[in-house]
């Protein structure tokens, strides 16, 4: 017997091992008898059924809906009954239910699905589900279906939403995915999209990429289970396990889909910026503010756990908790680490959310993002050799085809060679314009988000087919080129279009102000016809010719009064017409400033805009990466020159805000991923005054950029705000002259002129006589160092204007003055003093307001300061407002004052409790003295005798200004 059981045994383990094999052959794996857990299908939309597993559960039990990622199939969550997550689930009393997209490969138009397909089934789930279990619902998802779970939740501001869990959900996805610095992923995600397009990738490809992440690891488990072949019963517990993540578990990405996620959330990293797109409404993850767990592998190479805490700043106001476990990615939800602690716990959150009491064990605060330990590191550094020469070999291949590209790639600062070149490259007869840098825009990235504005998103193509609309509703009512029509629009999208259009057709768009005299601008600027929105209606213009006039959103307004104007038909258009003809020297926009009989009109040229423009998006590094945020009115030089501009040239998403209203500003700059924030004056005020904000914390917005801001605010600004800088330009828009701090190392500065602009040139000025200082030969003298000048310009390129004078320098020389007062430091910087038309005179002598405001603006109680003259009198008074959370003492103002010839030291110095400001934001002396002098403010005199300001009485008020000047 001994013998013949020698001979039998190895001939039955080899006959056992062949038969196991042939049935691996043949099925692919070892056949068992498990089965799925039963569920029925309780919804189903165009992408997506709802399965809900039928376990014993009551109908009101505690709820969560299971989202699985796009590339692996719904079985995730029931891969066997040893490692099934519903029936963990459920037998510890939660209810699951599981959103099931099938495979697209198989599915009606499956391989079309994009990104918002997928969300809004979510988001039809949770309607489902909550509607069923009387319950609000907690979301789980795996890797991207995390995603969607975030994408879910804030599309809808957590309405219906219990918490979200998530299982290796990265939401920083520059932070080193798939263990690849963000530098390289975000080059890898761009190779990909040129390479793939709007490609579907197979389910056999996905499957082998991700055995690629680990090819020594998934080469030795299939040789392990080769090995194991003989031993049946050891392999049967797990084999759905392996037969899942081998073969069974993967299915198709669809092409749209993918295209969204390497553009939107690998190049530009809008989970963690905010502003991607569902279904027309910009969504932010800072939306959320319900309770978030997630789940961490510490080994995670696919989502490493910094990519995953990142929800933290991605959701400042959701109180984020994690659970850490000593395992990959695939093993958070499948094996024996997740049925022994993933599921167990997540029905432990969900009893603990729903019920209260102790909070389970494991599940900690989340700690943010943190350095990898040494061995994480070691790991990471070999992968990163791999990944480093693989990018390196890509780039020089890339290089070989493109060598100016590669030379642009590696240095950064070359990508606004272009730009400056452009600029400085304009003729009078260079056929551009705003119309026709914004159609190349939407040709280049028609799909692409443009604007955004109050939750909604709008395409460049979406607005250019607009502004084609509208060009041919203009023609029909009879507008012709050079004719000027007048915008009396709030800042919306609805004005952008119209003076897009009118400017294609070769018109003029007068830029009207709703906060002035309407009747008087629109005389001052010969305007034939006004286009208003409803808003304004009641401020138009009675002598002019004017339309109520309002982009229709679908069925948005059903007011007759509104003019739609859009027209949607072809018609014949008139042989004068020129698609975007307009030349550089052509006027395209008027603007008003100035109040009352000081009102005045700007003219500016194509060529003008497209220098502001330019020069912007230069000296902002403006990218496809950026979104501008607007709070510039587009009636002002600075919103339609410098934010639409800037962010038209630059291919960044611009978007429109109305009015910067602290309460809301950092929630809607989350919601539109903001980085960029433009700005006139002290418009920032209210924002660096506000109480902190928790979506403040660890937000996207990297410059502030615009003109006139003081420099107490921008140092106030810059400390709050850090690390986003402050980048203060100045220009003319009639002199073709536009300067920038770019550096930002000089507070106050305006930097020096940008390549293309006009020349410059400082008059010596006699502040006295308020005019420019001449010599015996009635030549004006260059100003040195440190001198006050007024600023004049010499236009070489053509770009003509009016107002030119001769023989200012020199004889025969032309130069265009304008109204600006400067210094300019031994370094070459220029230093904006103010405005001709803005000396005081007083009974010391002729007093600038804006470096009187200046020095006290530096008082650390002050929040901004103007200084003007009550008129008819010869005392400059200045009036300061001040931080609720300081006092300012007299002590604090002499100080200030101090800083100050002594002529130039304000007579009074007085609170405001409010500053009035121009709808610009600027501080308006005009309307404080208008108001006279009220013997209720805190105020302060200065007494010359004591070199210092004495607290102000009625005695003292009345000598220094007389009775009639007090109320």
């Amino acid at each position: 017997m001994g013998i013949v059981h020698t001979i039998t045994e190895p001939v039955a383990r080899v006959t056992t091992y062949a038969q196991n094999l042939l049935e691996v052959a043949r099925f692919g794996g070892l056949q068992t008898d498990e089965r799925p857990a039963a569920y029925d299908v309780v919804d189903r939309g165009p992408h997506h059924r709802l399965r809900r597993y039928q376990l014993g559960l009551p109908d009101d039990a505690p709820a969560i809906v299971l989202v699985p990622p796009l590339m692996v199939s719904t079985e995730v969550f029931d891969v066997s009954s040893t490692s099934s997550a519903v029936r963990t689930l459920a037998g510890l009393g939660v209810q699951a239910y599981v959103v099931d997209f099938g495979s697209p490969e198989n599915e009606p138009g499956g391989l079309e699905r994009t990104i918002e397909d997928h969300v809004l089934a979510l988001d039809q789930a949770v309607d489902h589900v909550r509607e069923a279990t009387g319950r609000d619902v907690h979301l789980a998802g795996y890797s991207q279906g995390g995603m969607f779970c975030y994408q879910a939740a804030a599309f809808r501001r957590s309405r219906g939403v219990a918490s979200v869990v998530v299982f290796g959900s990265p939401v920083d996805m520059h932070g080193s995915l798939f263990r690849i610095p963000g530098a390289f992923t975000t080059g890898g995600a761009q190779l990909a999209q040129l390479v793939l397009g709007r490609r579907s990738i197979p389910g056999w490809m996905t499957r082998i990429g991700f055995q690629m992440l680990d090819p020594v690891g998934s080469v030795s488990k299939q040789i392990g289970f080769l090995v194991a072949l003989r031993d049946r019963d050891s392999l049967l517990p797990r084999e759905g396990q392996r037969r899942f993540l081998m073969r069974e578990g993967w299915v198709a990405f669809p092409g749209p889909a993918l295209a969204y996620v390497l553009d939107q959330f690998v190049v530009h990293n809008r989970m963690l910026a905010g502003g991607f797109s569902i279904a027309g409404r910009a969504v932010s993850l800072a939306d959320i503010d319900v309770p978030v767990l997630t789940l961490v592998g510490e080994v995670d190479e696919i989502a490493p756990a910094g990519a995953v805490r990142a929800i933290r700043e991605a959701a400042p106001r959701a109180d984020v908790f994690e659970l850490s476990l000593r395992t990959g990615h695939f093993g958070l939800v499948v094996g024996s680490s997740a049925m022994k602690t993933s599921w167990p716990t997540v029905a432990g959150w969900v009893r603990w959310r729903e019920d209260g009491g102790e909070r389970p064990e494991g599940i900690e605060r989340s700690p943010g993002a943190r350095p990898a330990d040494a061995r994480e590191r070691i790991e990471h550094n070999l992968e990163l050799a791999t990944s480093i020469a693989e990018s390196t070999g890509r780039l020089l291949a890339d290089g070989v085809s493109d060598p100016i590209g590669r030379v642009q790639r590696l240095l950064a600062p070359a990508a606004q060679l272009p730009r400056l070149s452009r600029a400085a490259g304009l003729r009078s007869r260079t056929q551009l314009s705003f119309a026709s840098v914004f159609e190349r825009a939407a040709q280049r990235q028609a799909e692409n988000v443009g604007f955004l504005y109050e939750g909604f998103v709008y395409s460049y193509a979406d607005i250019n087919e607009r502004v084609d609309r509208i060009v041919r509703g203009l023609v029909l009512r009879g507008v012709e080129p050079g004719e000027r029509v007048g915008i009396l629009m709030a800042t919306r999208p609805t004005a952008l279009a119209l003076a897009a259009a009118l400017n294609r057709m070769g018109a003029v768009a007068v830029m009207l102000r709703p906060e002035e005299d309407t009747e008087l601008d629109a005389k001052i600027a010969e305007v034939s016809r006004v286009f208003v929105d409803p808003a304004n209606s009641d401020v138009a213009p009675v002598g002019v010719p004017s339309e109520v006039f309002l982009l229709r959103v679908g069925n948005e307004f059903d007011d007759v009064t509104v003019n739609a104007l859009e027209v949607l038909d072809d018609v014949p258009l008139p042989s004068w017409f020129s698609r975007n003809g307009g030349r550089a020297e052509d006027l395209a926009f008027v603007f008003l400033v100035g109040t009352g009989p000081d009102t005045r009109v700007v003219r500016v040229t194509n060529g003008r805009w497209a220098l502001a423009a330019y020069g912007t998006a230069s000296s902002a590094s403006l990218s496809s990466s950026d979104t501008v945020f607007s709070v510039s009115p587009l009636h002002h030089p600075a919103g339609l020159l410098t934010a639409v501009g800037g962010a038209v040239v630059g291919g960044s998403r611009l978007a429109i805000l109305t009015d910067l209203d602290p309460s809301t500003f950092w929630e809607e700059a989350r919601r539109y991923g903001a980085t960029a924030v433009s700005y006139t004056w002290t418009q920032l005020n209210a924002l660096a005054e506000a109480p902190p904000d928790p979506a403040e914390r660890d937000h996207r917005i990297r410059i502030f950029f615009g003109s006139g801001m003081p420099r107490g605010l921008w140092r106030r600004v810059s400390d709050r705000f850090a690390p986003a800088v402050v980048l203060e330009m100045w220009g003319s828009g009639e002199r073709g002259a536009i300067t920038a701090n770019v550096s930002g190392a000089k507070v106050g500065s305006v930097g020096r002129a940008l390549p293309g602009s006009a020349r410059l040139q400082l008059a010596r000025f006699d502040l006295e006589a308020g005019q420019v200082f001449r010599n015996d030969r009635g030549m004006a003298r260059r100003c040195r160092p440190g001198e006050l000048g007024l600023m004049m310009t010499i236009d070489e390129v053509g770009l003509h204007a009016e107002g030119v004078q001769e023989g200012v320098f020199e004889p025969g020389d032309r130069w265009h003055p304008t109204a600006s007062l400067f210094r300019r430091d031994a370094d070459g910087d220029y230093w904006l003093e103010g405005m001709v038309d803005e000396i005081v005179r007083t009974d010391a002598g002729a007093v600038l307001p804006g470096p009187v405001s200046a020095v006290f603006e530096e008082i650390p109680q002050v929040t901004s300061a103007v200084a003007y003259a009550l008129p008819g009198r010869r005392a400059d008074v200045l009036a300061v407002a001040v931080t609720a959370r300081k006092e300012l003492g007299a002590t604090a103002v002499t100080a200030a004052a101090w800083r100050l010839p002594e002529e130039q030291r304000p007579a009074l110095v007085c609170v405001v409790p409010e500053m009035p400001l121009t709808a610009a934001g600027r501080p308006s002396g005009r309307a404080l003295a208008a108001d006279g002098m009220p013997l209720d403010r805190m105020a302060w005199s200065y007494d010359a005798s004591r070199e210092e300001y004495r607290k102000l009485t009625k005695t003292a008020l009345t000598k220094l200004l007389g009775a009639a000047a007090i109320r």
